[in-house]
């Protein structure tokens, strides 16, 4: 085993060959280094305060399930097995692909060949697939994180049980990438920024906000949308299994932040509703796969602003921040102060909705299928 340590994270597009043949000697490992000045925190009378997080823990060690056994990965071919499309089927292939696409009259797309255009919907897939992944990665780190700087004894629990869920997360996605995909991109650079800026804070609820909040609450509904749009049924099993998972997690951030951040003071309040907006707008970027579009030579600051100002992504966006807006009102960091930000940004129309603070032990306690 080789371990390479790198300053940044690579950003190299990885094509998977059809059969590794690497012995354990060949296998490389790439990993980078971040410090945290981490503040840690024992809680020594074991108390079980809040019954509510204690049951959320129990529903998670009641559902765990394994991507080996719970997935049957023989429904749809690998990327290696899967035969060459016909000229019909590449043609009814972008019909479907074109779909809310917002750049089907864009000309350097129009200029493109039927199989250039194939590849590049190819290519989009991978990276929105690819984000799952790293996300899920900065989800199982920041879980770890809080294992140890969590001050309560339930909500440590908690965090122990989570992490164990982003374990599974990354497998299955790296699994799903590597064997159905072919294809993985490389960690986003406002995703990683964000998953950056909460590891290495030493706030332990600040921790908590940014990760069961607000890339929590978007992977939720980024899944559940992925879910309704997928024709592959490994996938959609797949985002079953992690969408139930998530909903703990969000409904975990909620009840437990909500009583804390009351004890805040204001200006502690309004510090933490900050991050939050800047965390929000940095996610609004994440959904933008400019990284698809340089590696296509196409002008990135052009379609930058396409994919923010058309409708198909508007839908999108606003049904993951539908999600998160809610929450912050009702753990109360959408403060008189931050409320104009929001509104700037055209989410403010969602503080009303529903929030995950609501705790529905029907819908969380059902079976892994029914």
């Amino acid at each position: 085993m080789q371990l390479t340590f790198v300053e940044n994270a690579p950003n190299a597009v990885r094509e998977f060959p059809e059969e590794p043949q690497l012995s354990a000697a060949q296998v490389q490992h790439v990993a980078e280094i971040f410090n945290t000045p981490l503040t840690g925190a024992y809680n020594w009378d074991y108390a079980e305060q809040d019954n509510r997080i204690k049951k959320l823990y129990d529903l998670g060690k009641q559902l765990n399930w394994d991507a080996q056994i719970n997935i049957d990965w023989s429904q749809t071919p690998d990327a290696k097995d899967q035969a060459p499309l016909s000229q019909q089927e590449k043609e009814q292939a972008l019909v479907q692909f074109r779909e809310g696409f917002p750049f089907a009259d864009y000309q350097p797309y129009l200029d493109m060949d039927i199989d250039t255009q194939l590849k590049l919907h190819r290519h989009l897939n991978s990276w929105f697939v690819s984000q799952f992944l790293h996300g899920e990665q900065g989800a199982l780190l920041v879980a770890s994180q809080l294992v140890s700087c969590a001050p309560t004894f339930n909500a440590k629990l908690y965090a122990a049980s989570q992490t164990f869920d982003e374990a599974r997360h990354v497998e299955v996605f790296n699994k799903y990438i590597q064997q159905k995909m072919g294809l993985m991109y490389p960690v986003n650079r406002s995703l990683k920024a964000l998953l950056d800026k909460i590891l290495t804070d030493e706030r332990w609820d600040l921790k908590f906000i940014g990760m069961q909040i607000i890339i929590e609450g978007l992977a939720l509904a980024a899944f559940n949308v992925a879910k309704m749009n997928t024709s592959d049924p490994v996938f959609r099993d797949i985002l079953h299994l992690i969408i139930r998972d998530e909903a703990r997690h969000v409904t975990f951030g909620v009840n437990y932040l909500e009583d804390h951040i009351k004890s805040l003071s204001q200006e502690e309040i309004e510090d933490r509703a900050q991050f939050a907006l800047e965390a929000c707008i940095v996610m609004r970027e994440r959904m933008v796969p400019v990284d698809v579009h340089a590696h296509f030579g196409w002008d990135t600051t052009e379609t930058r602003e396409i994919s923010l100002g058309g409708e198909g992504r508007q839908k999108f966006r606003n049904l993951v921040f539908a999600r998160i807006v809610p929450n912050l009102k009702r753990i109360g960091l959408l403060t008189d102060k931050i409320r104009p930000k929001f509104e700037e940004l055209g989410i403010l129309e969602f503080e009303s909705l529903p929030s995950d603070s609501n705790i529905d032990w029907a819908e969380l306690s059902k079976p892994l299928y029914e």
